[in-house]
């Protein structure tokens, strides 16, 4: 999973990381001086020109060529002489730069392993659906999250989080290489085809350590029949790695399986970008419509109103209203369902009902410990809640259980981050190529002042506002759930100094 390093002279640049390292000590570098290094020491010698450079740094943005000469600069400046007393990067007039040192790439940084947990751990890999159509393959996701929706929910389990499996999509990698990289021992793999109103499904469960397969097992089926195969998959391997238990309470079902593709295929585009999510809210809607007793789609589609007033600059009501409304439908529908108990919680802590929101957090996490959503939505509402140190914990547990998650991850990183006053590295977080380029810039642009990198700060700003011109300090002090003062200040200082409007 990790990308290549690269040495020259008393260097290491690992453009995954965004780190540049001289001598093992950190150098501070901006964002953009790391892209732009990262594309000439990735081609040593060759003239790269202007164009392929400003593209390197500022991708699908218009800006004038003395940014990337005042870059290079920078770039020159930090880097300092070779060892043959001579730049760096070379100047080629009228075209381009070079980078003219000696290379060497090192491959991959090696991640540290990360420890097994003290119970049975497990990731399920996402199913594979050996078809090019687009609904067989959605279908085959949509099993994949499903499984470990139903694996997480089980007491004694360690279960990784669906972002993470799916990086693993599509890619040919060692079973063994892909437990060490999340940090577990088992592995669910499998594949799934429908046709005809049949379901055929084979899983088999692996022991990562001895390359033992524990179970395996092959399911020809109804369609109809498929939850109730899912219910099967799941005990079979909860009884391999832990024995016979009793079984949590029944999650609730769709009846409609149009129903159920549509809530699927809505999920994965609900955060996307507002058009995605417009998309997904019409899905939601028709599933809704289908089958309206269906918990999970009620909760996504409460997610989506929230979403639009929060993040997309949609009216506040009566998307504020409507979505409390769906996800109070969603946990009377299925009291026992995580998912719909943590996103009611996050409402109710923008309601100002934080009593309330405490108690659905508490209950969420009761029920399925393995959640990592509600980790890190949990660590953002302590965070503002000024329970600083809480917070940190809360997203470090949810990176554990999601190492590579959705890109909001890092944004509540590196919020916490700022307001722990750890501004450089809120810095390196916010700077990953997982969050950058989202709403996470304005947090970027803070923890830059405050390390009083006000150029540097003013640039994210404005780039930020391109994509949120109706942001104002005002509406995002009044419309965040804030529960100390001290953290709302500390806050509004950092904007203030970065540049954003009032």
């Amino acid at each position: 999973m990790q990308g290549s390093r690269f040495a020259f002279g008393p260097f290491v640049l690992d453009p995954a990381a965004g780190t540049l390292l001289r001598n093992d000590d950190p150098v501070a570098v901006g964002y953009r001086g790391l892209k732009l290094l990262a594309a000439l020491v990735g081609r040593p010698g060759e003239i790269l020109s202007k164009a392929e450079l400003m593209d390197a740094a500022w991708p699908g943005a218009a800006v004038e060529e003395g940014n990337l000469t005042v870059q290079i600069a920078q770039l020159r400046k930090l880097l300092g002489p070779s060892a043959d007393g001579g730049e760096w990067i070379s100047t080629v007039p009228r075209v381009g730069y070079r980078f003219v040192g000696a290379t060497e790439q090192l491959g991959g940084a090696k991640r540290t392993p990360l420890p097994l947990p003290d119970e049975p751990s497990i990731a399920v890999l996402p199913f594979i659906s050996f078809s090019s159509d687009p609904e067989q393959e959605a279908f085959a996701d949509g099993l994949t999250e499903d499984l470990i929706t139903d694996l997480s929910r089980i007491s004694g389990l360690f279960v990784i989080a669906r972002n993470s499996v799916f990086a693993y999509k599509g890619r040919a990698t060692d079973v063994r290489e892909i437990a060490e990289d999340l940090g577990v021992r088992y592995l669910l793999e499998g594949s799934a085809r429908r046709a005809a109103g049949r379901v055929r499904i084979n899983a088999q469960l692996v022991d990562a350590l001895s390359g033992a397969h524990l179970w395996a097992e092959r399911f020809d089926r109804s369609l109809e029949d498929i939850f109730a195969v899912q219910d099967e998959v799941t005990g079979k391997i909860v009884e391999a790695l832990l024995g016979r238990l009793r079984p949590p309470p029944p999650r609730n079902r769709p009846k409609n399986l149009e129903a159920y593709d549509l809530c699927v295929r809505a999920r994965r585009l609900i955060d996307d970008s507002p058009q995605t999510a417009r998309e997904a809210h019409l899905m939601l809607t028709r599933a809704v419509s289908l089958d309206s007793q269906y918990a999970e789609a009620y909760r996504w589609l409460a997610m989506n109103h929230w979403m639009g007033w929060v993040h997309w600059g949609e009216p506040i009501e009566p998307n504020r209203g409507v979505s409390l409304e769906l996800a109070r439908k969603a946990v009377a529908i299925d009291p026992n369902d995580a998912g719909c108990r943590w996103v009611l919680a996050n409402l109710l802590a923008y309601e100002r009902s934080f009593a309330e929101a405490d108690a659905e957090f508490a209950r969420a996490i009761e029920l399925d410990p393995n959640e990592a959503d509600t980790w890190a939505t949990l660590s953002d509402i302590a965070v503002l809640a000024g329970r600083i140190e809480e917070g940190l914990e809360h997203i470090r547990k949810a990176f554990r259980l999601n190492p590579f998650p959705a890109s909001w991850y890092y944004l509540t990183l590196g919020q916490a981050q700022y307001a722990a006053g750890e501004y450089e590295a809120a810095v390196v977080t916010l700077s990953r190529d997982e969050t950058y380029r989202t709403g996470s810039r304005r947090f970027l642009a803070a923890s830059l002042a405050q390390l009083g990198r006000l150029d540097e700060a003013r640039a994210e700003v404005e780039l930020f506002l391109v994509g949120n011109p109706h942001f104002t300090i005002r509406h995002w002090a009044t419309t965040e759930p804030f529960r100390d003062d001290a953290t709302l200040a500390h806050f509004i200082d950092g904007f203030r100094k970065a540049g954003l409007p009032e």
